[in-house]
């Protein structure tokens, strides 16, 4: 039976661990430091079960412990931005946490996979990576499949074609120096600068670098959940049933697209090994520069962690 835990109890924590077994995925076990909270929503999940129809276990503990013979580890640990907070202002304290969580990954569940969740992304996943010293391809980070789902969620309503109409992906960091690849995006068949002008499609590639700070604004107390949880999910799916499926993720990089020794979001074949392989599009002049000025924020941040 395959086992997940999820590290974190937060909003996306527990969303994560509801959305696997509520998909039949795994068991789950949720994991927080904070006494009784994991405990506490993994039985009010399990108690969903009548319900909505899953059979898949999922209890709460405080005792890292629980996680071992996990197969992936979901790491969502971590304080949550508020208004006004960017995703660097985050890594001084976060990166302390991972590091934390990390030691005990490598201790309790030395043979899972992480899929990374916490802020800022790519240099926790980075962070994750040295403190296991796992195989780069056993750590994958959650980042791109948000980016583009926001991205074509857009659109999508911009142009009103259903967003299983347009193909779209988004590289780079997680944030404010994502790189939407416009000639990869397409809104049923067509190129997006076809159907959509120039100075609107700028707006809704903004409003996508900001879509993590747009909801941060608008909930005053917290920050996205559902749909981060969503993209967490997929790559749960991907790797538990081998679906080799390609997905824009932070993966580490070993000279693709000119980038060695960091984490950042491309697009990666995801299955039981984790990373399997790195898919090297072709970019323009443009986007290879935004995506190498990208790796420089996410390499400066990583030092700064690392003080």
């Amino acid at each position: 039976m395959p086992k997940v835990s999820v590290i974190g109890a937060g909003n996306v924590g527990s969303e994560v661990a509801r959305r696997i077994v509520e998909k039949d995925l795994a068991d789950v076990v949720l994991v927080d430091i904070v006494e009784g909270v994991p405990q506490g929503k993994a039985l009010d999940i399990l108690q969903s079960a009548p319900v909505e129809g899953f059979d898949k276990k999922i209890e709460g503990s405080n005792d890292y412990a629980m996680i071992q013979d996990s197969d992936i580890v979901v790491v969502t640990a971590g304080l949550a931005r508020k208004p006004g907070m960017t995703r660097e202002d985050l890594v001084m304290k976060n990166g302390q946490i991972i590091k934390e969580v990390s030691k005990n990954i490598k201790k309790h569940a030395p043979k899972s996979m992480v899929v990374m969740v916490t802020n800022p992304l790519d240099v926790m996943a980075q962070l994750c990576w040295k403190t296991t010293g796992f195989e780069n391809n056993r750590v994958i980070g959650m980042a791109g499949i948000l980016d583009t789902s926001r991205f074509i969620c857009f659109l999508s309503a911009e142009t009103k074609v259903p967003a299983d109409k347009i193909e779209a992906v988004v590289l780079g960091g997680h944030g404010d120096a994502m790189v939407p690849l416009i000639d990869y995006t397409f809104i049923d068949g067509r190129p997006v600068k076809e159907v959509i002008a120039e100075e609107t499609l700028a707006a809704i590639v903004q409003r996508t670098r900001d879509g993590g700070a747009e909801i941060v604004k608008l909930l005053k107390t917290g920050s996205a959940y559902y749909a981060p949880s969503s993209s967490a999910v997929e790559m749960v799916d991907c790797i538990l049933n081998d679906n080799k499926k390609i997905l824009p993720c932070s993966a580490y990089l070993k000279g693709q697209y000119g980038l060695l020794d960091v984490f950042i979001g491309v697009p990666v074949k995801v299955g039981a090994s984790g990373a399997e392989e790195i898919i090297e599009l072709k970019l323009t002049d443009e986007e290879k520069h935004e995506l190498h000025r990208s790796a420089r924020v996410i390499k400066d941040t990583i030092l700064l962690c690392e003080k």
